[in-house]
C-alpha cells in the first residue's frame, strides 16, 4: 500500500536474544572474543552481530527447503546489511528524527505480542539473557529511525511525468476524459436567411456594438435583454448549465480556453447570425465510475527479526479466532497491529483502485464482504485484510491519475530505494578492519 506515513515498528526477541553483540559506538569496549569489523560513522559493526545475522539467515534458508547458499557469499551480504543500516541510522539521527518515549513504548508492546508474552515478562527474559533493556530500546529506536527515514527520503526521489501517467492508463484501458459542464450566455443578432452582404454587415456591426458594451463593463444580462434575439433574452440570455455534450460544438469550442466569467473577445458566427458568448460557469465531472472498497487490516511487520513465515503463522491463528467468533477482527487489530490505522481497528477507510499495493488490492479484491483474507505478503510486512464495505462512485480525472501516479511510485520505489542507500554509503565515513590476529 501507499502509505509512507507509516513506519515499521518492527522487532522481535529473537533478533535480542540471537545477537551476541549489539549496535554500539566506537568507542566503547568490544567484549572478550568479538572484534569490529567495520566503522559506519561513528558506530561499529561488530563480528557477533555479522555471525548472529548469519546464522539466522541460515536457519530461515534450511527451513525452506532447496538448497543451502554459499556461506561466504550470506555472509558479505549480511555484512553489506549491516553496514547499509548503520549508514542509514546515522543520517536520521543526523536530520533530526526523534522517535517519542510513547511511541517507542507501543514498539516494545509489540515485541512482547509477537512473542506471545506481556511486557513484564519480555523484560525479565531479557534480564535472563543478560541483555541490557536500555539498548534494547535503542534497538527498536534505531528500527523505526531506519524505515520512517527511508519512506520520506525515498518517496521524495521519485518522479512520475504525465506521460507515465498517461501510459499507464492507456495500458489499463482506464478512459479519463473528462466531460465538462458549461453555463454560458449569449447575445445573438440573428441574420436572415439569404440576407446579402450589407445585411450581413450591418447585423455584425450591431452584434460588434453589444460586444464593445460588455467589455466596456456594462452588465452583460442588460445588453442581452435589450439586444438579444433568442428565445432566453428576457433571463440574460442565460443559457443554463448542461453538458458540452448538449451544447453546439461550435459554442463548446469557442469558450474553450474562456475562464468562468469572461466574455469571449470574438464574435462566433452561426448559421443563425453572430453571438456574443460569456461563460459563467465551468464544471469539469468525470464520466469514469470505479468501486471503492471499505477495508480493515491487520499488519505485522516483517524483517530479519520477524520472518515472513512467523508473521503468516500468527495471522493464521488470528484468522482462525476470527472466523470461529472467538474474537473480533477490530479488537485484534487494536491490540497487535503494527500499523497507524491500530487505535481504530486496523480500518483503513474508503480507497479506490491503485492506492494500495498490488498485492494487498488483488487479495482484497477477492473477498466478498465482511471475508477475511489469508495472510499477504508485501514489502510492508504480512496483512491479513477484511472487506467491510463496497460501493461504486463516479470520480474525477483528477483523481485517477493521482491514483495512477501512486501505482508508478510504487513501481519505482525499490530501485530509488537502492540509489538513494547508494549515495547515503558514498558519503559516509567507512573503515573495514581486518581480523584480530
Amino acid at each position: 500500500m501507499t502509505d509512507p506515513q507509516n513506519v515499521w515498528r518492527r522487532a522481535a526477541l529473537a533478533l535480542v536474544l540471537a545477537a551476541a553483540a549489539v549496535t554500539a559506538p566506537a568507542q566503547q569496549r568490544v567484549r572478550n572474543g568479538d572484534y569490529i569489523v567495520a566503522i559506519v560513522n561513528q558506530e561499529a559493526v561488530t563480528a557477533a552481530e555479522v555471525e548472529a545475522r548469519l546464522q539466522r539467515e541460515l536457519q530461515q534458508a534450511a527451513r525452506a527447503g532447496g538448497q543451502a547458499p554459499a556461506v561466504d557469499a550470506v555472509r558479505k551480504r549480511v555484512l553489506d546489511e549491516l553496514i547499509e543500516e548503520r549508514v542509514i541510522v546515522t543520517y536520521a539521527r543526523d536530520s533530526g528524527m526523534r522517535v517519542e518515549e510513547p511511541e517507542l513504548d507501543r514498539a516494545v508492546q509489540s515485541v512482547a505480542a509477537q512473542n506471545q508474552i506481556s511486557a513484564d515478562q519480555l523484560r525479565a527474559r531479557l534480564r535472563s539473557e543478560g541483555i541490557d533493556y536500555a539498548r534494547f530500546r535503542a534497538n527498536l529506536r534505531d528500527q523505526i529511525m531506519i524505515e520512517r527515514v527511508r519512506e520520506r527520503e525515498v518517496y521524495q526521489r521519485i518522479r512520475i511525468t504525465d506521460g507515465e501517467v498517461d501510459r499507464y492508463l492507456a495500458d489499463q484501458k482506464i478512459e479519463t476524459q473528462a466531460d465538462i459542464e458549461l453555463n454560458l450566455a449569449q447575445i445573438l443578432v440573428s441574420v436572415p436567411e439569404g440576407g446579402d452582404d450589407t445585411v450581413v454587415a450591418a447585423r455584425k456591426a450591431r452584434a460588434e456594438r453589444a460586444l464593445a458594451r460588455v467589455r466596456a463593463g456594462e452588465d452583460f444580462a442588460t445588453v442581452a435583454r435589450e439586444i438579444s434575439e433568442d428565445a432566453n433574452k428576457e433571463r440574460g440570455g442565460v443559457i443554463g448549465l448542461r453538458p458540452a455534450a448538449r451544447l453546439p460544438d461550435l459554442f463548446v469550442d469557442a469558450v474553450r480556453d474562456v475562464a468562468a466569467g469572461e466574455t469571449k473577445t470574438e464574435l462566433v458566427r452561426s448559421g443563425a447570425g453572430f453571438h456574443v458568448i460569456k461563460v459563467l460557469e465551468r464544471k469539469e465531472t468525470s464520466a469514469l465510475r470505479v468501486t471503492q472498497t471499505h477495508a480493515r487490516h491487520i499488519l505485522v511487520r516483517s524483517s530479519e527479526q520477524v520472518s515472513p513465515e512467523v508473521a503468516t503463522r500468527r495471522l493464521s491463528d488470528f484468522r482462525r479466532q476470527i472466523e470461529s467468533g472467538q474474537r473480533r477482527f477490530e479488537d485484534i487489530a487494536r491490540q497487535y497491529s503494527e500499523d497507524g490505522s491500530a487505535p481504530s481497528g486496523g480500518d483503513l477507510g474508503w480507497f479506490s483502485p491503485g492506492t494500495m499495493v498490488p498485492e494487498f488490492e488483488d487479495a482484497m479484491n477477492k473477498l466478498p464482504i465482511g471475508g477475511v483474507s489469508e495472510p499477504v505478503v508485501s514489502r510492508f510486512g504480512v496483512h491479513l485484510i477484511q472487506v467491510v464495505e463496497r460501493r461504486d462512485i463516479a470520480v474525477e480525472a483528477r483523481q485517477v491519475r493521482d491514483q495512477a501516479r501512486n501505482v508508478l511510485r510504487e513501481r519505482k520505489f525499490d530501485d530509488a530505494y537502492s540509489e538513494w542507500a547508494k549515495d547515503l554509503r558514498d558519503r559516509a565515513y567507512i573503515e573495514m578492519r581486518e581480523p584480530p590476529i
